[in-house]
């Protein structure tokens, strides 16, 4: 028996998993649970979890993560995507977990410098950035901390916008406007579940953002740099391999991302009035027109 939470893009951890010979309905069960960014549902699918006496629970974000360490320790846990494992307190070190958990670090030294510096390249005279993210969710500190630090080494003036529900969005886009020449935004499962409306809201605003994910450029997101999801869920299952075919977690060190892409959406350039320099368009791992 086996238990997901899911993210909105899992499909690779599943082909993954039918690849290394676990088929829905024949050699596994599979059952998803999404929290839709809301917090408080965690607790209550980490409580079903526990009653349900599950194999392995995988998640998809550190807040998942947390939530599920702390209610049901323990079930064996693998984290596909999490913000610093170490510091949260879901493992002991990347190289030695110990304990019940293990998975996938998004932490890359210097990923928020570069996005930084492609954001910067895309639009002259960048001075004011505003950073956007969900103060309540736990990785999101740490990266708005990381970008805040590399903005001063670029000499901008920094303002953070706080999103905790979906209906910050328009009135943090209206008010944006007038105060700043682009947006950074921090992802979290919040963020992640109102992606459409913020792609539509600064597209309406014609504001320039920066993401860390191609999937916020599919929403309208005009460029991204950051790690490979697909890639990041794949590796995810064959960590849950292992752990069903009896590895401890504690034995399967942590791996961080090696594969980084850099997404530019050409439409959403065209329609805010930017024109992208084609050393930059040459440069991309995929542009979308």
């Amino acid at each position: 028996l086996f238990r997901l939470i899911p993210s909105r893009s899992t499909g690779a951890f599943l082909q993954r998993l039918r690849e290394l010979g676990w088929i829905e309905g024949q050699t596994i069960t599979i059952e998803t649970r999404w929290a839709a960014g809301r917090p408080e549902r965690l607790d209550e699918i980490a409580a079903e979890f526990f009653r349900l006496k599950v194999d392995l629970i995988v998640t998809s974000s550190t807040n998942d993560s947390i939530v599920m360490k702390r209610v049901a320790p323990q079930i064996p846990m693998v984290f596909a995507v999490s913000g610093d494992p170490v510091g949260y307190g879901l493992v002991a070190s990347l190289a030695r977990p110990g304990g019940n958990v293990t998975g996938l670090s998004l932490q890359s030294p210097g990923s928020s410098g570069k996005r930084l510096q492609l954001l910067r390249e895309i639009v002259p005279g960048l001075h004011r950035l505003a950073i956007l993210g969900n103060p309540s969710s736990s990785n999101v500190l740490l990266e708005m901390n990381e970008v805040q630090a590399a903005a001063r080494t670029f000499g901008l003036d920094v303002t953070i916008s706080e999103m905790r529900q979906t209906a910050d969005v328009n009135s943090t886009f209206e008010l944006l406007k007038s105060r700043t020449d682009a947006v950074y935004i921090v992802a979290d499962p919040l963020v992640n579940t109102n992606r459409v409306l913020i792609g539509t809201s600064a597209l309406g605003a014609r504001m320039p953002m920066m993401c860390g994910f191609r999937e916020f450029v599919d929403a309208g997101c005009l460029i991204s740099y950051g790690p490979n999801l697909p890639d990041l869920y794949r590796r995810a299952a064959e960590f849950a391999d292992k752990i069903l075919r009896g590895t401890k977690p504690a034995d399967i060190p942590v791996e961080q991302p090696t594969r980084f892409d850099f997404v530019l959406n050409l439409t959403t350039a065209k329609a805010i009035g930017l024109d992208i320099p084609e050393t930059l368009l040459s440069r991309a791992d995929e542009v979308i027109e």
